[in-house]
């Protein structure tokens, strides 16, 4: 397929969402990917003029580089579809359900796939009935968010109502997560083939938002350096996590790798981070696709739903 194919490309970037500032950093990167490519490509961003303007200025197909509510979550996928335009990733139901970190536990307990335990919590919601059921420490985070914003890891009461506070800023769906010691992994979906495992290092404290996108002293091993058998196992699984929940052209699935090499699934991210700091990229990298030809086989399948 040659570049002119592809048409007018918008690339959605910014947006309303506590991730603007991310969304923005990604969405410049694919411009620019997809601009070397002779891409007529054109950056977009919801948060200053309404999505109608897609079809009056001629675009043909978006890319979506917007990050958490309003771009990853179907509302933006909706709009979409209206207009009968294609777009990169997954679709109006798959884009809802990753969002919504408690519904895809449901799902993912209904499937068979290793998820930790937890509870939704409430203003009302008692530490002490927490730990007993989840042990020490627990992870509080918002439902629906991404970025591991608005995410606190507690181990007593204090801690718990404050860390609930600012989660719940962010949603009134609250979740309280088993914390799981062990390897923090992600793996990279791209049209159904597992790219390489990304292991992740933080220095100190939590993978939080600042360790994602700031720290310089995280670190990053791709491939993950885990024994051959054990990464397909990993891979397999997380194909099917991504499948079950319907996602489509590609994603991101978080785990954590406890001490018995049991896999725990924390969530997919259906439009994943495309920064110099983004994992997506280096685990394509490691499977030997270059950035532009990652982000150009992203917007090819975009196709395939048109």
């Amino acid at each position: 397929m040659s570049m002119r194919d592809l048409g007018k490309v918008a690339v959605l970037l910014g947006g309303r969402s506590a991730e603007r500032e991310i969304s923005l950093r990604s969405g410049q990167a694919v411009l620019a990917a997809l601009q070397r490519s002779r891409v007529n490509a054109h950056a977009f961003d919801p948060a200053g003029q309404s999505l109608e303007n897609l079809q009056r200025q001629g675009f043909d197909r978006a890319f979506i580089a917007l990050h958490g509510r309003y771009g990853e979550d179907g509302s933006v996928q909706g709009a979409l579809e209206l207009m009968e335009m294609p777009y990169t990733g997954s679709g109006i139901l798959a884009s809802a359900l990753a969002m919504d970190k408690w519904r895809t536990k449901m799902i993912w307990q209904a499937a068979g796939i290793n998820t930790p335990d937890y509870i939704m919590l409430d203003a009302d919601s008692r530490f002490q009935d927490v730990a007993d059921r989840l042990g020490l420490p627990i992870i509080i985070k918002p439902a629906r968010e991404g970025s591991t914003i608005g995410l606190s890891k507690v181990d007593n009461e204090q801690d718990f109502q404050s860390a609930y506070q600012v989660a719940a800023q962010h949603d009134p769906l609250v979740l309280a997560e088993q914390f799981i010691q062990g390897i923090e992994l992600t793996v990279a979906i791209l049209d159904d083939i597992p790219l390489p495992l990304v292991r992740i290092d933080v220095a100190e404290g939590l993978y939080d938002y600042q360790a994602k996108y700031f720290s310089e002293s995280t670190r990053y091993t791709c491939p993950g350096g885990l024994s051959e058998p054990l990464t397909v196992r990993i891979q397999e699984q997380a194909l099917y996590a991504h499948q079950i929940l319907g996602c489509a052209g590609w994603s991101r699935v978080d785990l954590i790798l406890d001490k018995n090499e049991q896999p725990f699934f924390l969530e997919t991210n259906t439009s994943p981070g495309m920064t110099d700091h983004s994992l997506v990229p280096m685990a394509a990298k490691a499977a030997g696709i270059s950035f532009d030809e990652l982000v150009i086989q992203i917007l090819q399948l975009s196709r395939e739903r048109a």
